[in-house]
């Protein structure tokens, strides 16, 4: 679905999620009766807007890049959802809110995880679930660690970390599937 969006974002390499990840999305919000979505990192709104266009819900999503954002506001004003994808230009660290969501969705800068789970958790609603992407970082967890450049070493360093975090964390039960770039599935104990 939104083949043209998907090839857009390849040919400027802009991060978008895997095909399989986004099936496995739309059908755990179908199957879980998920109403309204918090999506950390809009990029250009490709998985926003296949989850509205497949799925009856709300998402209220955030992209911090002025440039994504701007064509994020494009495509889901082109594909006509903008009465169900509200989208914030701002680092999602400052975005404030007391609304509750069914689905936390955290695909944005690796490097904040923590960040992002711990200020967010609290607008979970009862029984909502905290989905994290990419835990796999394109396959480079699993690299031989000497070849990665410092950044790199970092990035998988605060990954590596925010897999801890979530196994060791005494409120939430988390699963982890290597679907797509392998995510994390949140729920509140």
């Amino acid at each position: 679905m939104y083949k043209e969006l998907k090839e857009y974002a390849i040919q400027n390499s802009i991060p978008i999620v895997e095909d399989e990840t986004l099936e496995f999305l739309i059908n755990f919000i179908k199957e879980n009766n998920i109403e309204n979505i918090l999506e950390i990192g809009s990029a250009i709104g490709y998985s926003a807007i296949n989850m509205a266009g497949s799925c009856d819900i709300q998402i209220e999503t955030i992209e911090r890049d002025i440039y994504r954002y701007n064509i994020a506001k494009i495509n889901i004003n082109k594909y006509n959802l903008d009465n169900k994808i509200k989208i914030h230009n701002m680092d999602a660290l400052n975005f404030d809110t007391n609304e509750k969501f069914d689905l936390i969705f955290i695909d944005a800068s690796k490097s904040q995880n923590i960040k992002f789970f711990e200020k967010f958790k609290e607008n979970l609603s009862k029984d909502g679930y905290i989905i994290t992407d990419n835990l796999n970082f394109h396959g480079m967890i699993n690299t031989d660690y000497n070849s990665l450049t410092k950044n790199v070493k970092g990035l998988v360093r605060k990954i590596n970390s925010y897999v801890d975090f979530l196994n060791e964390n005494k409120e939430f039960e988390t699963k982890f599937l290597s679907i797509g770039d392998k995510i994390s599935i949140s729920k509140k104990i």
